[in-house]
C-alpha cells in the first residue's frame, strides 16, 4: 500500500485545512461511487479519458461520468481526487465501488468480461 502521512504527523494548525480541501468534490465522488455501479472521473480536453467513456458505451456498460475542468481549468479539484485516491492520472474509473484505474486497466476488465460481470450484478443489487 501507498505510504500515507499519518494524521498525527500533521500539526492541529493545518489539519482542518487537509480534511476540507476541496471535500465537497471528493464527497461528490465518493457518493456516487457507492451508488453507481460503474464511474469515470474525467477532465475535458483528455483524450485518453474519451477513450475509457468509449470503450465502456462500445461494450454496453452504462456509467456516471463526474468532470471537473480542463487542462486549463480546476486542476486543484483534481489534485484533491488525486489525494484521495492516490491514483495519478485520470481517468479514475470505479466499479463496483473499487477503483480499478484509468483507461488500459478498463479495456482489459471489457476484454475479459470482468467488468461487465461487475456491472451487471452491482445492478441487479440495486
Amino acid at each position: 500500500m501507498r505510504p500515507v502521512l499519518p494524521e498525527s504527523r500533521i500539526h492541529p494548525s493545518v489539519l482542518s485545512a487537509v480534511e476540507q480541501n476541496h471535500r465537497s468534490i471528493v464527497d461528490e465522488v465518493s457518493a456516487a461511487v457507492d451508488r453507481d455501479a460503474v464511474v469515470v472521473v474525467g477532465m475535458a480536453q483528455n483524450p485518453v479519458v474519451k477513450r475509457a467513456r468509449k470503450a465502456l458505451k462500445d461494450a454496453g456498460v452504462s456509467f456516471t461520468y463526474l468532470e471537473y475542468g480542463s487542462y486549463l481549468s480546476d486542476w486543484r479539484k483534481r489534485n484533491a481526487l488525486k489525494m484521495w485516491t492516490g491514483w495519478p492520472t485520470f481517468p479514475m474509473v470505479f466499479a463496483g465501488g473499487f477503483l480499478i484505474g484509468g483507461a488500459a486497466d478498463t479495456e482489459a476488465l471489457l476484454a475479459n468480461g470482468t467488468l461487465q460481470r461487475i456491472a451487471a450484478s452491482r445492478s441487479l443489487a440495486d
